[in-house]
């Protein structure tokens, strides 16, 4: 349509606006979508619709804004929209943190640097006595529990043995009084459920924990949920602990179980690793799918690292990532991104004091933004009902960061940030002309190379449809990976050599060459007659003809001092505003 000059994407509290800028010409916006009230509803439904399938398919937009001029036409909520939220679809995941080393108002400090991702807050508000009965810990608190129920978290404490066995015995052998004094907190303080970790129980117990479970499930209305906390069993182990849990039928009772997807390496293991690496998570949830719907279950993440002494010392000792990585900056640690596990591994020699860890020689297998994000997608693979986290206070800012744009989008890149290009960079990702360099990475700072552009212009052009063709360079070999990609745009006429028989393929692309390239991919003849001028582009420059003609066309701008610096690098993300630019009139290659 017409009327449309350009679009944006604004970050709200629940995913992404997208802002329409229109045409001032209100007759033609008029006229585009009829005079016709029911048709104007229909057309606009439409034609959102077809923004959205064709530009951003998998980003969480929740509203729509029409801007004409200075003037917010109208701001349209997304499921207003007669038959776009059936046809878009509607995120429901479920997202959770349990807060156990917080206290009092701590917590409501820490959810505010969380974003708007989580749904669920699971404090250490119920403890057991050795007796098997209710223990309500020292951080309940119900002016804490009050306030953040108006902020829309619901509170499902959770009921913790922490590790003894003797005491989770007992909570079996007194499961009645011990379920009628969950009940009567829950319902009296109108928390909103309760989740159960109760561990180290063995496979002599599995009847009576089950019993357990079904008996707490029926003593709570069904609004309140009853959620367990079971163990990763990759290898389908039936004995000891892993025994203890027999999944089909606990499903059928819980709302939900929560896989305790971590810990593949532990506190006194004499072996270092990763604590969740890919493979031991998704082994996890393949085989807990064997017995259990994806719809019940929720993986759960570790915002926590463990580091080993170089003198065995120390094995596994747990550690925050917040604290990771002030270690790392503070003693010059060096990072390296194991791509197998997709795990991060620190090295650090500590050397001053530090009240929790002697100096010497470290090892750290902790988690960071790209290892999170890979956890996260198995959601999205398998289906699952959602993700949590152990703990709340342990994660850094580019953890929740990462997390919350994970639940808006689908795609998402680690580096980059809301402004000026991520709206562009999405767009053209979602198309496929342009994507990361690596996992969830997109560097938009990198120059551009002139393979690389040859590679995006097969791309986009889909140069390679009716063939291939190799290029005939001194410096671009047969085996060169980009020689059949930089052969087609040579032999199409939008790329040349650069004399001598060289293509320069490692060369960064310059902005004057993006300008040629721009010309004759759009046809635009070059021009010498324009209101445009550049005062370090002379008429007398090789480049300036195309310069001016894409100046002209509003397409390729120059900078607010009247310059266009021509020799500058084009970076990833300026290829990719451009790009988006001119995506609807882009010619079709023959």
């Amino acid at each position: 349509m017409k009327f449309l000059k350009n679009y944006d994407l604004e970050k709200n509290k629940n995913g992404y606006t997208l802002v329409l800028y229109l045409d001032l010409e209100l007759l033609e916006f008029s006229d585009e979508f009829g005079d016709i009230r029911k048709k104007q509803i229909n057309k606009i439904d439409q034609y959102i619709g077809d923004i959205i399938k064709n530009n951003f398919p998998n980003i969480k937009i929740n509203s729509i804004r029409l801007v004409a001029g200075s003037m917010v036409v109208a701001n349209i909520a997304l499921q207003s929209v007669p038959g776009l939220t059936a046809e878009m679809g509607t995120n429901l995941d479920y997202h959770m943190s349990y807060a156990y080393f917080e206290t009092g108002k701590d917590i409501i400090q820490i959810l505010n640097a969380t974003g708007d991702v989580l749904d669920v807050i699971s404090p250490g508000y119920f403890d057991i006595n050795p007796d098997g009965s209710l223990k309500i810990t020292e951080q309940f608190n119900p002016s804490v529990i009050k306030e953040m129920q108006k902020s829309n978290y619901k509170i499902v404490p959770f009921l913790g043995n922490h590790w003894d066995r003797d005491v989770a015995r007992a909570a079996l052998k007194n499961k009645d009084k011990l379920i009628k004094e969950v009940t009567h907190v829950i319902m009296e303080y109108n928390l909103d459920g309760v989740n159960v970790d109760i561990e180290n129980l063995t496979e002599v117990d599995r009847d009576e924990f089950t019993l357990f479970v079904k008996d707490l499930r029926e003593a709570l209305p069904k609004d309140k949920e009853v959620s367990i906390a079971v163990a990763a069993n990759p290898k389908g182990y039936t004995s000891g602990w892993y025994g203890s849990f027999d999944n089909e039928n606990l499903a059928k009772y819980a709302d939900h179980l929560f896989i305790m997807s971590y810990d593949e390496h532990y506190d006194g293991g004499s072996e270092a690793g990763p604590i969740a690496s890919i493979q031991f998570v998704e082994e996890a949830i393949q085989h807990l799918l064997k017995n259990v719907p994806s719809s019940k279950i929720v993986l759960g993440m570790p915002f926590f690292g463990r580091y080993w002494s170089q003198d065995d010392s120390l094995k596994g000792k747990g550690i925050s990532l917040i604290r990771v990585n002030e270690l790392v900056k503070k003693y010059n640690g060096t990072i390296h991104f194991d791509d197998y596990s997709k795990s991060p591994k620190a090295i650090i020699n500590i050397t001053g004091y530090e009240k929790d860890i002697p100096m010497g020689t470290y090892t750290i297998w902790f988690e960071n933004e790209a290892s999170i994000l890979n956890k996260l997608n198995l959601i999205e693979k398998y289906d699952l009902k959602g993700a949590g986290s152990w703990s709340l206070h342990q994660a850094t800012e580019d953890i929740w960061r990462v997390y919350n744009q994970w639940s808006d989008s689908s795609r998402i890149f680690i580096d980059v940030q809301d402004g000026w290009a991520k709206a562009a960079i999405l767009a053209i990702n979602e198309k496929g002309w342009m994507i990361g360099t690596r996992d969830f990475y997109f560097e938009p700072h990198r120059p551009l190379t002139r393979a690389q552009a040859a590679t995006l212009l097969v791309r986009v052009l889909d140069l390679g449809r009716n063939g291939t063709a190799s290029a005939n360079f001194s410096d671009v070999p047969e085996g060169h990976w980009a020689n059949a990609d930089i052969g087609l745009v040579s032999q199409s006429g939008l790329m040349n050599g650069k004399g001598n028989h060289q293509f320069a393929p490692d060369e960064y692309l310059t902005r004057e060459e993006m300008a040629l390239l721009l010309s004759r991919l759009l046809k635009i003849s070059p021009s010498k007659e324009t209101t445009h001028s550049f005062k370090d582009v002379p008429s007398s420059r090789w480049s300036s003809p195309y310069i001016i003609a894409v100046a002209e066309k509003g397409i390729f701008k120059g900078y607010n001092d009247a310059t266009f610096r021509p020799n500058d690098t084009v970076t990833r993300a300026e290829m990719a505003t451009l790009l988006d630019r001119i995506k609807d009139i882009i010619p079709r290659q023959q």
